[in-house]
Formats: structure tokens, C-alpha cells, sequence
């Protein structure tokens, strides 16, 4: 009885599919990365069809695929502001000092369990590349003191390494904002620079350099939201450490006052080896 019902609520009530989804779901990636804004590509191409989104919203696509789309459905191929993943941290091995030596599982979110992962600045990357292995597009490769390196023009803004990093240090962000703020320490002091010799001081300089697009919040400078015009250069000009950078077409750039070479930062001896037990588990 409820069979037949089913049956007949189907026939009467269902929604017709639009004959131009398999057609159009042929022409997106297929990767289900969620750069677009939606959970699917099938997602995407329902939102394509409905008029809600427009095909430059792949951040996968190429172009031409573009152009395709919205050949195919008669629209415009749209505009789309690209954007980036990139890492709020700068402290590799050669700058930012460990207080223990992790031994265990080598993934960022098993060390991050055994005392924060046994670095100095509790807020810094642990440099064993698990947002290296979840990014699909090869975007990530770690560099010789343990800190990933984003290539912008790989990324698509998956969100993966947002979700899989243990210490919040990836953002997603306009490809074409030249202020990055490679720091996440909420502390303000130079005494930061005991555990990383180019952590952000809150020293105030680059807000008062760029006020109108700068502002501090919690001891670190954050974008102004609704700022008018390119943020000046100068911003970065006088950061003492180089936690201010400008990053034009994915490389990054530091100011005047943080080019002299940073003093080597020696590896604390550490007090205990942090490990994880032979189940598993954490002490």
C-alpha cells in the first residue's frame, strides 16, 4: 500500500530533472572540491541551470571550459574574484624553535595532541605536511625547514587544508589582496621573538603607515573590511620582522626593515621526548 503511494506521489509531485544536467555535469570537473561555493559539482551545475551561479565560479575550469558552459546554456560566462589558500605562519625549524621532540604518528594532528605538538610558539605550524597530503591539485609542497608553501596558481580554494590543519593557520583569501599577515600569535611583545624570530610583535607600524586598511585585532593587523583602493606598499615597509609581507602573483614579498638576514634560530634542546604510546593512544 505505501509502495503505491510512494509511486503515485513520485508521478504527481516529483520535479522533472532538466535534460541538460548530464550534458553539463560531462563539462565540470567532476572533483567535488567545493572551490565554487557549493558541496558538488552536481550542486554547481543545478545552481548553473537555476541562473543562481555562473560558470567562471569554477575555480577548476580553465577558461575555455568556461566559455563552453556558458556557450552551451546561452549566458554569460560571469565574473568570479579567484581565491587563494594561504598560510597565517612563517616560522620553519630555521626560525622558530621546538621545546620537545615529537616521535609518533609524522601528521601535524597526532603531535598536536602530545603538548601542542612541542613547539615554542603554541600558535606556529608543526611542519609535518598533513595540508600537503589533503590538497588534490598538488598546490602544497613542503619546503627544507618544514613549512608549506602555497602555489597560488594551483590553488582552487578547496577549503582541504583549511579543514585539516590543527592550528587554524590556513585562510582562504582574494588571489589579489597584496597584505598577508604570515603570523597567528595572539601575544603582542618582543619577547615573541624567543620563539619565532619573524613573529608579528604588535608593534602598530604598518597601521599607522596604512590606516585606512589596516587595523589591529587581538595584538595581530587585520584587513579593514570595506577599504577603498589598493592598500599601500608601505604597510610592509617598516614590519621589523617581515610578518607584514606583499604578495604579487604568488610571491611574497617583505619590507625594507625585515631584508637583513634573520639570526639563526638554534633548536631548544628539548626537556622530554613527546610520544604517542605503542597503541595509539597519548600519555
Amino acid at each position: 500500500m505505501l509502495s503505491g503511494l510512494l509511486v503515485v506521489a513520485d508521478r504527481y509531485l516529483g520535479v522533472e530533472e532538466d535534460a541538460r544536467l548530464n550534458d553539463l555535469l560531462a563539462a565540470l570537473p567532476g572533483i567535488n572540491c567545493g572551490g565554487c561555493g557549493y558541496p558538488s559539482c552536481r550542486a554547481f551545475a543545478v545552481a548553473l541551470l537555476s541562473g543562481e551561479a555562473v560558470p567562471a565560479a569554477c575555480s577548476v575550469s580553465p577558461p575555455e571550459a568556461h566559455r563552453r558552459i556558458a556557450d552551451f546554456l546561452g549566458i554569460a560566462v560571469g565574473t568570479a574574484a579567484r581565491q587563494v589558500a594561504r598560510l597565517a605562519c612563517a616560522g620553519g625549524q630555521d626560525l622558530a624553535p621546538s621545546y620537545g621532540l615529537y616521535q609518533g604518528e609524522p601528521n601535524c594532528a597526532a603531535a598536536a595532541v602530545v603538548a601542542g605538538g612541542g613547539k615554542a610558539c603554541a600558535w606556529g605550524c608543526l611542519g609535518h605536511g598533513d595540508c600537503e597530503h589533503a590538497c588534490n591539485f598538488d598546490a602544497i609542497r613542503m619546503e627544507a625547514h618544514g613549512l608549506p608553501v602555497v602555489e597560488e596558481a594551483l590553488c582552487t580554494a578547496c577549503g582541504d587544508c583549511v579543514r585539516v590543519c590543527p592550528k587554524d593557520l590556513f585562510r582562504l583569501v582574494p588571489e589579489a589582496e597584496p597584505l598577508w599577515v604570515a603570523c597567528n600569535n595572539p601575544q603582542a611583545g618582543n619577547g615573541l621573538l624567543e620563539v619565532c624570530a619573524v613573529a608579528c610583535t604588535a608593534c602598530n607600524k604598518c597601521v599607522y603607515d596604512a590606516s585606512g586598511w589596516l587595523r589591529m585585532d587581538g595584538n595581530l593587523p587585520r584587513l579593514v573590511a570595506g577599504a577603498n583602493g589598493k592598500p599601500p606598499r608601505a604597510a610592509i615597509e617598516r614590519c621589523p620582522t617581515g610578518a607584514i609581507v606583499w604578495v604579487e602573483r604568488g610571491r611574497y614579498q617583505r619590507g625594507t626593515a625585515a631584508q637583513q638576514p634573520h639570526p639563526l634560530v638554534a633548536p631548544l634542546l628539548p626537556a622530554r621526548i613527546l610520544s604517542t604510546s605503542q597503541d595509539g593512544r597519548y600519555p
